[in-house]
């Protein structure tokens, strides 16, 4: 009979996900998961992590005027045991937002604010995310209380510290971009984690007017990068709706990553996609530099001639760079005619091998229905890119 009823619930498992796949086959990639637009719960923030053992797990949080971004945000956590072809959920935790998962000492951790511009939380999962510590004072992952941005920025290791950029959203002026002052965070690979004093916080560089001219109206999102010559940057998106020519900022970490330093007259760089959040990670077997961003190619650009340059997120293209400055195109992976209802944007991704993953916020239609808009994603979607280093030559 215990057989029987297993079989059943494996057949229906196999029947949900497969009529899934069948209903979505014509979005791009392999659909996490679905929100329709309808719902007014929108899918932001997608993290991926490798376990161990060689499976995935994703995240993604929910934001719009339906859920409880600005209260307790919610963290959806999924797990996949055949590279990314079948998802399932597995959890759900309760405030977390623009929260990164990653593994550390072989265990997983979800880190950042438990709501929009909230308390910063670290969590802990030992079981690869099916449940996780629940964060009550300093001692057990309350790690900065106040008012801070971000998104699913990776945790990278580096130099025997783990690091993570955050924003602090404390001012000088409480609108979106300007509230936002870059900062760092880092602790010893050793020290406990679940603990705020292995924490520390570089300085914070705010919001200056008089950056581009006049014409800065924030930056935010930043990445924690290593120079070839070992210098630490956090370099971060950029936001100046003046102009189609996007470009990024490269502040300065101190070695110690307790101080931020930025010159106004060489930190703004070109920088193609620079508008959006954009993931930046070296790979040592071609010793380039590898990002995914979302550009703006000049048919979009003649199209929309006035249209915000964040507000373009219908194409997604690796880029590469041997000195972080310069960038080059290696090949367009998600492209959609329509500017205004479609997106592939805020992806995360990973080296796996010779292939590179992509967990993807997708603003899609769902056969029925075109998502709010190319910002309020109604998918989670995976992708594989086989033998990455191969493309564009």
């Amino acid at each position: 009979m215990m057989r029987t009823l297993n079989l059943s619930l494996l057949l229906l498992l196999c029947t949900v996900t497969y009529s899934m796949a069948q209903k979505f086959a014509h979005v791009p990639g392999t659909v996490v998961c679905y929100q329709p637009a309808s719902t007014q719960k929108y899918i932001g923030s997608p993290s991926l992590a490798i376990l161990p053992n060689g499976d995935y797990v994703a995240s993604h949080d929910f934001f719009g005027p339906q859920s409880s971004e600005w209260q307790q945000a919610v963290t959806t956590i999924y797990r996949s045991g055949n590279k990314g072809k079948s998802w399932k959920k597995i959890s759900t935790v309760n405030g977390a937002f623009w929260s990164s998962l990653f593994v550390h000492k072989g265990d997983l951790y979800l880190l950042g604010p438990d709501r929009h511009h909230g308390t910063v939380l670290i969590r802990k999962s030992t079981n690869g995310g099916k449940t996780w510590t629940q964060p009550t004072n300093k001692q057990n992952g309350v790690i900065l209380t106040g008012e801070f941005h971000g998104a699913p920025m990776p945790v990278v290791e580096h130099n025997g510290r783990l690091w993570r950029p955050m924003e602090t959203a404390h001012g000088p002026e409480l609108v979106w971009g300007k509230r936002y002052g870059a900062m760092v965070m880092s602790a010893p690979v050793d020290a406990d984690l679940m603990d705020a004093k292995s924490w520390q916080t570089s300085s914070v560089l705010l919001y200056d007017s008089t950056y581009l001219n006049g014409n800065f109206t924030g930056w935010l999102e930043g990445n924690f990068v290593v120079g070839k010559d070992g210098q630490l940057w956090n370099i971060l998106r950029v936001d100046d709706k003046t102009t189609h020519d996007e470009k990024a900022a490269m502040v300065n970490i101190s070695n110690d990553g307790k101080k931020l330093s930025f010159d106004p007259k060489t930190g703004f760089i070109p920088f193609d996609g620079g508008s959006k959040k954009f993931v930046i990670k070296y790979d040592p077997e071609s010793d380039y530099y590898y990002t995914l961003v979302n550009p703006i190619p000049e048919k979009f650009r003649e199209q929309h001639p006035k249209r915000n340059p964040s507000s373009f997120r219908n194409v997604l293209t690796l880029r590469k760079s041997k000195d972080l400055i310069h960038w080059e195109d290696v090949q367009v992976i998600l492209e959609h005619e329509d500017v205004l209802k479609h997106g592939f944007q805020y992806v995360d991704w990973l080296f796996d091998g010779n292939d590179m993953i992509v967990l993807c916020r997708t603003a899609y239609n769902d056969g029925n229905d075109d998502a709010k808009n190319n910002h309020d994603a109604n998918f989670l979607t995976f992708h594989r890119m086989e033998d990455f280093r191969s493309l564009g030559k």
